[in-house]
């Protein structure tokens, strides 16, 4: 099971491509095939799963009730947007253009380590995520995670 951690600014060249950092690379589980499902994040954010990552949060959608509209749609959100990209022999993933789009990605994406996902941002999108959210570190883990 993957854990990314760490950030790094990279370009994005003409073809919509920029590279995973080899240190996120290496965090990969042989299961993941070198293989990512992108989709819509949160913030204004991509979404890049391994593919045995994702294997799991589509078990977690499966799981969701169906009967319940909320569930329906919450399913629909993110699947109409995950797309599936392969790293090539350079390291480097294509970003589908309607999620480059809705992330406001250009010409540089910063990429952070979130876990079981790597998140990808416009840099200046991150640095005003950043003003608007205020609260320091030992401020947040007391709120989420109690005294």
């Amino acid at each position: 099971m993957a854990r990314f951690k760490g950030q790094a600014e990279y370009s994005v060249d003409s073809k919509g491509r920029t590279a995973i950092p080899a240190k996120m690379r290496t965090a990969l589980s042989p299961e993941a095939l070198g293989t990512f499902t992108l989709t819509k994040g949160f913030e204004q954010c991509i979404y890049v799963y391994p593919l045995d990552q994702w294997k799991i949060k589509e078990e977690e959608y499966g799981n969701l009730n169906t009967n319940n509209r909320d569930a329906r749609h919450l399913v629909r959100m993110i699947l109409m947007w995950a797309e599936e990209v392969s790293l090539d022999g350079q390291g480097r993933i294509s970003l589908p253009k309607a999620l480059s789009d809705f992330a406001g990605i250009r010409d540089k994406v910063l990429i952070i380590g979130a876990m079981d996902r790597i998140e990808l941002w416009n840099p200046e999108h991150f640095a005003h995520y950043l003003l608007e959210h205020t609260e320091d570190q030992e401020t947040l883990a007391e709120k989420v995670m109690g005294s």
